[in-house]
Order: C-alpha cells, then structure tokens, then sequence
C-alpha cells in the first residue's frame, strides 16, 4: 500500500506521533483539518510541502486504524 510509505513514525518527532513523510505535520492534524470542513486544496494551500496524496495516506491509515481496532474488540 502507498500510504505505508507516506506515513512515518519516529519518536523524537511530535511525541512520536504518526506524521507525514518525517514532516512535523501529523496524520492526527489532517484529519482534524478535514472533519473541520478544509477541503484538499485549502489544507495544500496551507501547508504547500503536502501533496494530495499524503492527503489520501492519512485517511487511509486511520481507516486501517479503525477496522484493526475493531476487528480485536469483536
């Protein structure tokens, strides 16, 4: 899967927190912009070095997230 590419965990960056391509932009702040109504385009205004597929990755990990969470509490 691309996204395993684009998302990096390091523990000396952002509380080790998921982030994007070792930026200091976290999988957590996308998706917190997106349920906040930005769409792609503003978040890419805002933070130029993201591209719409950083983007992607980020749903794509907290929907894995999501069906592994699930999937052992069944």
């Amino acid at each position: 899967m691309m996204s395993e590419f684009r998302i990096s965990l390091d523990p000396n960056k952002r509380g080790g927190r998921p982030c994007i391509r070792n930026l200091r932009i976290s999988v957590y702040d996308v998706l917190d912009m997106l349920a906040d109504g930005l769409s792609e385009k503003e978040i890419i205004d805002d933070f130029p070095e993201l591209e719409t597929a950083d983007i992607r990755a980020c749903l794509a990990y907290a929907a894995s997230r999501e069906h592994n969470l699930y999937t052992v509490a069944v």
